[in-house]
């Protein structure tokens, strides 16, 4: 089952969806507990600061990585900066971090996905059908999702401390 074409968001959904960036410009990163992470990169084509603020599928506090997703595939624009670019800065809560992206493999995509659904079986659940899938919530499903959409790995480029945040 080939995962439907979804287009970007327009308007008003565009302007909420967005919306979390003004937490962490107005130092309020913290409202936004771990489960979503600001990516601070750079534009491919402009060269210009760009920001998204993205949920965290999984982070892993002894390495200090994060894994997340593009809901919106490979056309996601924070997604295709962070391959043209992949040295980053992102803010978990109030902190900068700087990480390095690696693309994760289909097949480490898939396995993101069932990890993921097995931690939060109903907000993967609604996420799949938001990003077009239709889940039975098996983990041959989830893997299938998992594999068509772009996972990344977002790695600290600084030694970590005991808590697994980046010293300062």
């Amino acid at each position: 089952m080939p995962k439907p074409e979804r287009a970007p968001l327009t308007g008003i959904k565009r302007r909420l969806a967005r919306a979390p960036i003004w937490l962490y410009e107005h130092r309020m990163g913290w409202v936004m507990t771990g489960h979503f992470i600001l990516l601070n990169h750079v534009g491919r084509r402009s060269g210009l600061p760009r920001q998204a603020v993205v949920e965290v599928c999984r982070h892993d506090g002894r390495t200090g990585s994060y894994v997340i997703c593009s809901g919106w595939g490979e056309r996601s624009q924070w997604f295709q900066n962070l391959m043209a670019n992949p040295n980053i800065t992102i803010q978990v809560r109030d902190q900068r971090i700087p990480v390095t992206s690696h693309r994760l493999s289909t097949e480490q995509g898939g396995d993101e996905m069932v990890k993921y659904a097995h931690r939060h079986p109903h907000a993967a659940k609604r996420l799949s059908r938001f990003m077009g899938f239709e889940p039975d919530g098996s983990d041959g499903h989830y893997r299938h999702i998992g594999r068509n959409l772009p996972f990344v790995r977002l790695d600290p480029t600084r030694e970590l401390g005991s808590s697994g945040a980046a010293k300062r």
